[in-house]
């Protein structure tokens, strides 16, 4: 329902500026209108809708026509038209000039200063006068809220398909399990399917993933053939081909039609069918579908949607970079997009977007040129079937409205990109497709354009849903982004989006020059795991213009993902265009950001105005040994402080305060080794073990050994997998429960808990079986929280063990102890070095400072508020170095006190709290008596 009242600003708004137009004579249509428009978007943005003005309307045989404006929902389905006309105006005439015009009739208001008319679904609803707030509103309310029939029915129906996907999905899963053992064809042809299908998408593809696409295929045929009129569809697509092959042998050893296996879900396609008529404009039709397509994975496959993050690139993106990729092609290749050699990729195609767009800049270029790039010098790549599908429709339709002629488009593959980096034979379906995919393996890519996958991985690995891992492409990023990293956890270099800029980057390089222009997640421009991509992007690549669209949730929490970032999601999002010249040009990296706090409508806005990439106002980045790319707010004598630790130093290999560093015990099963009570966790682990013991009992007896995912069972009731455990139980290693691993841990801040501490049952202990190697061994380390994340900067001391999520995802805890031991608590050693002992000797030219009591300066200085502010932005960004403070013992005995507040957190007095009562709002005494003091309060009344 649409909240509007005659009160509301909007509505006062609108009839004062009518006044204003009334005194000063100004009634053409022209003038007077935009006061109604004003307040059309206002509310029709309160609805989540999109107000489009000068609409256009295409007409069969005739020339197109245009409403003043149109109402657009979250589908693009239009729900209501407007046409203004000014106070001068019979307006009942000219509404029936434009009935007779063929103008709609389903939900069309007809407005002028003083008076409205509406129309619904082909009768006149009301004629009314206006000139009155709550007239006004009455009709504004009639007009926004009417559902017609055919669009109420879709929501109700799509609703109903998302819900009933999953029912229908298994109970079609089953049939094909069924007729797998019976259906001698159906088992033929499944197995040849997926033998192809392995081939192209991935070697150990397993039989669930086939028969998903199979239900895929099964469940949206009808989908592309009534909606696009694609009758041929089934028949002329490579893959599709493949699969209705694959379809009839089911159906037909099943004993019925396709048409008769789909009747559970003929109400959605008869009212998906209805919807996509409202329009006969194909882009619509084009975005109706992707709203479609999400509908269709949000109920069947979440994880799918997840794993490959499905996220459409809004439109005025893929518009600006297109253009900023043929700006600079022009500009500083003297070549376009339409010149002859200028091979193009999408390496993540989607539903088209990027191709489409580049077709229609080819085509505004240079008409002549379409056809020979359309045929042999557009490539792009889809990995998912749905997707893909509506890809070939829509390239292929916009072929044919640009030049009148029907061809199948040749540059798309059904294949997963990172697959053709891997060196092997590649094939599927049919011998054409085989030959698409050589064509572009051998293509001499000049610009690679797109939207790479966001998604970094699972959560729980009982999901089973990681990302996969590629040889190849992952070799690359560990040889290049990873080897020059100076951090210590890189796992942020695993993302998809990382290895996308590797296998563009080697395509470029290997053409010998060109651009590449993604838009992706921007944690790269100055997350530490990304030091080492940033040198080499810098290396690799002459000219790098980068256009931060920000919206990073996590990072500011002010912000909401839906409203600020143009994704709607919670990680920030930037523009990358990256030039590789041949002959090396002077190079820069320069860097723009759009206004932290604009909606993502002003972002699209303000691509809109730029146009492209090169009207945008840059800052220069300039080089540094570090590999930083955005400094603001980092203090320029950071470098002259000392280091407390490093990668190098831990190697022997550079100075520092400290010899060890090491990140908190991370178990990667919480529920089962974390408890407050030792009986619970003593319980908890010996059910554990013993389900895991018995895993690798089974494993040892399996021949041939089978893809592990496919072999262990996923059951958090119970046990955790995790990468690590399944390595473990390949190796047959077998766990024995031992009391001595039952050790306090310090969980989450002042928060002890009992863990089991064990190689085995724990993912990672980094080095803390030297820091704490038995129950009884004396240490403190002290802990560091949010370097290297977006978490606030924190410092922690503790005596016992010290788990990685310390402070919750996203930062690793990074534990500087005071010594370090042998695993069996022999041979202890300062951890603080003899270098940093010298520093501080030398320094403050005193001989009486110990590394103890360097120990509790730092805690000290860590804890200051003036370090935490000045250097704030440098805490972000590595491990912390330290001042040398006016007064060094002064600073070392309030860190020795602080430390001994939080080791022994426990044992500290409470603190004496006054207690205080205060009155509800609005009391009233219950005899009526005015209160002026507490005591006149009735205790239970007080709080």
């Amino acid at each position: 329902m649409l909240d509007i009242k005659p009160t509301h600003k909007p509505i006062k708004e609108y009839f004062e500026e009518l006044a204003s137009f009334a005194q000063h004579g100004q009634v053409n249509e022209m003038t007077v209108r935009n006061a109604f428009q004003d307040v059309l978007q206002t509310y029709t943005k309160k609805l989540g809708w999109q107000f489009v003005e000068e609409y256009t309307i295409k007409r069969s045989g005739r020339r197109n026509a245009s409403v003043d404006g149109a109402l657009l929902d979250q589908f693009s389905l239009p729900r209501g038209f407007w046409e203004a006309k000014d106070t001068n105006d019979d307006l009942a005439i000219e509404v029936q000039k434009k009935f007779a015009d063929g103008y709609p009739q389903t939900n069309i208001l007809f407005w002028q200063p003083g008076r409205a008319i509406l129309y619904q679904n082909g009768r006149k609803i009301l004629d009314e006068d206006i000139s009155t707030a709550p007239k006004f509103v009455e009709v504004f309310k009639a007009f926004f809220e009417y559902d017609q029939p055919h669009i109420k029915e879709w929501e109700h129906a799509v609703e109903e398909f998302k819900n009933t996907i999953p029912t229908l999905a298994e109970s079609v899963l089953k049939i094909l399990n069924e007729q797998r053992k019976t259906n001698r064809a159906f088992q033929q042809a499944f197995d040849g399917f997926m033998g192809l299908v392995q081939q192209s998408i991935n070697p150990s593809l397993s039989v669930e993933a086939v028969e998903e696409m199979l239900i895929q295929h099964l469940l949206t045929r009808r989908i592309f053939t009534s909606i696009f009129n694609a009758t041929d569809f089934l028949s002329k697509n490579a893959v599709a081909y493949e699969l209705e092959l694959v379809i009839q042998t089911l159906v037909q050893g099943y004993g019925v039609s396709v048409e008769d296996f789909l009747k559970p879900l003929d109400r959605f396609y008869k009212a998906l069918e209805l919807a996509a008529g409202a329009t006969d404009d194909y882009s619509q039709k084009q975005t109706f579908l992707n709203h479609v397509y999400e509908k269709f994975f949000q109920g069947f496959a979440v994880k799918v949607a997840d794993t490959h993050g499905i996220v459409y690139t809004p439109q005025p993106i893929v518009d600006f970079m297109v253009k900023s990729v043929e700006a600079a092609l022009q500009r500083d290749f003297n070549k376009s997009l339409a010149h002859d050699g200028v091979h193009i990729l999408d390496p993540f195609v989607g539903t088209g977007n990027f191709i489409l767009r580049v077709i229609r800049e080819i085509h505004a270029q240079n008409p002549a040129a379409l056809r020979n790039k359309y045929l042999n010098e557009l490539h792009c790549n889809e990995v998912m079937l749905l997707p893909y599908y509506i890809a070939c429709l829509n390239i292929e339709h916009l072929y044919f409205e640009l030049t009148g002629e029907y061809l199948p488009f040749p540059g798309i593959c059904l294949v997963d990109t990172f697959e053709l980096v891997e060196d092997r034979q590649m094939g599927m379906f049919t011998s054409d497709n085989t030959d698409r995919v050589q064509r572009q393996k051998d293509a001499p890519i000049y610009v690679v354009i797109g939207n790479p996958p966001y998604n970094a991985g699972q959560v729980n690995e009982n999901d089973n849903n990681k990302n996969r891992t590629y040889p190849a492409i992952d070799k690359r990023v560990a040889e290049s982004y990873a080897k020059d990293s100076t951090a210590s956890n890189k796992n942020a270099l695993s993302d998809p989006y990382v290895k996308a800029f590797r296998m563009a980057s080697d395509r470029v390089l290997e053409r010998g020059e060109g651009i590449v222009c993604y838009v992706t997640n921007n944690g790269f421009l100055d997350g530490i795991a990304f030091d080492g991509m940033r040198r080499h992007l810098r290396k690799d690549f002459d000219r790098i213009s980068i256009i931060d669209l920000g919206g990073n949730v996590r990072k500011n929490p002010k912000l909401s993902g839906t409203t600020h970032n143009v994704f709607g999601i919670q990680v920030g999002v930037n523009i990358t265009m990256m030039e590789h010249h041949a002959d090396r040009a002077d190079g820069y990296v320069r860097y723009t950001r759009m206004d932290e706090f604009w909606t993502r409508h002003q972002k699209y806005h303000e691509l809109e105005r730029l146009v492209d990439a090169s009207n945008c106002e840059y800052s220069d980045v300039s080089d540094n040994a570090k590999n930083l790319w955005l400094t603001e707010g980092m203090a320029d004598d950071w470098d002259e402080l000392i280091p407390l630790g490093s990668k190098e130093a831990k190697a022997g290999n550079a100075d520092a305060v400290f010899a060890t560093v090491s990140n908190g015990v991370k178990t990667n099963r919480d529920t089962w080794t974390y408890q407050f009570s030792r009986t619970n966790l003593v319980s908890l682990m010996l059910q554990h073990i013993s389900e895991y013991n018995q895993w690798v009992a089974r494993w040892s007896m399996e021949h041939p050994k089978p893809n592990v995912d496919d072999f262990i069972v996923f059951d958090d009731g119970k046990m955790s997998w995790s990468r690590d455990l399944k390595l473990d139980m390949v190796r047959g290693k077998a766990c024995q429960f031992a009391e001595q691993s039952v050790r306090p841990s310090l969980y989450r801040p002042f928060t002890k808990e009992y863990l089991y501490f064990d190689r085995i049952m724990n993912e990672e202990v980094y080095v803390f079986p030297r820091i704490f190697p038995l129950p009884e061994t004396e240490n403190v380390v002290i802990g560091l929280n949010g370097v290297g994340s977006e978490k606030d900067f924190g410092a922690i001391a503790t005596d016992t063990i010290a788990n990685q999520s310390m402070y919750g995802g996203g930062s690793a805890f990074q534990a500087f102890p005071i010594y370090v031991y042998d695993e069996d608590g022999t041979n202890r050693k300062d951890n603080i070095t003899d270098w940093g002992l010298e520093q501080f000797q030398s320094h403050y030219k005193d001989t009486s400072i110990t590394k103890l009591d360097i120990f509790h300066y730092v805690y000290g200085i860590l804890h200051d508020p003036a370090y935490r502010t000045k250097y704030a932005a440098n805490l972000k960004r590595e491990l912390p170095r330290v001042p040398f403070a006016e007064n060094f013992w002064k600073v070392a005995e309030t860190g020795k006190r602080l430390m001994d507040i939080h080791v022994h957190y426990e044992d500290q007095p409470e603190y004496q709290l006054t207690e205080l009562w205060s009155l509800p709002k609005g009391y009233i005494h219950p005899y009526g008596l005015e209160v002026t003091s507490v005591d006149q309060v009735p205790e239970r009344d007080r709080y």
